[in-house]
């Protein structure tokens, strides 16, 4: 922005200077760069995510989601059930204000169906530190398939803003190492009775 007014009142009838040509014909041409591979990624980036999505009733859903909670349970942590499904099975998660329910807890090296959904407005699922990112509506059940390649634990945030709450709404995966097969006396301990 000039301090000083152009001294021709119609300016835009100037000749353009050598240098404001170069770098408009290189913002041109990496724009059309970018544009290309934008598209071009899609295809050879392979980091996109499934487009499996199904119209659902909100409240429908959320009794499929506790049902799957009350059946998979295996603790609780700070009022919030864990859960701990089938190896390979369809997981459920639910988005509501302000929480993303329940916990889950999941095995290294295995795949799952992670079914997304809201109960109540749009909410962003952001799994950290992976960057998986969907926009979760309501009415609509979306449907990932994630296969989790290391131990640990790793939060679900929401990244669209959605109340005076939003901020606080997180949410857990745990993936665990895959149980190996011990022996007879492990078994024992662990509470299970055949030898």
């Amino acid at each position: 922005m000039a301090i000083t007014p152009p001294p021709q009142r119609i300016w835009w009838n100037e000749p353009i200077a050598r240098f404001e040509l170069v770098w408009t014909l290189i913002a041109f041409v990496w724009g059309l760069f970018m544009f290309g591979f934008m598209i071009a990624w899609h295809f050879i980036g392979g980091q996109n995510l499934n487009k499996e999505a199904y119209r659902i009733t909100p409240s429908n859903y959320e009794a499929k989601v506790e049902e799957f909670a009350k059946k998979n349970t295996v603790r609780e942590e700070q009022g919030i059930p864990v859960v701990k499904p089938p190896a390979g099975s369809d997981v459920y998660l639910l988005g509501r204000l302000w929480q993303w329910w329940p916990i889950l807890e999941l095995e290294k090296g295995t795949s799952y169906r992670i079914h997304i959904s809201s109960l109540d407005w749009m909410h962003g699922f952001s799994l950290q530190p992976v960057n998986i990112n969907i926009e979760v509506h309501p009415g609509y059940e979306h449907v990932i398939t994630l296969t989790p390649t290391e131990a640990g634990e790793f939060g679900i945030i929401c990244n669209e803003f959605c109340g005076i709450g939003h901020h606080t709404m997180t949410g857990k995966i745990y993936v665990r190492e895959p149980k190996r097969a011990g022996s007879a006396a492990e078994r024992l301990v662990e509470g299970e009775t055949r030898p």
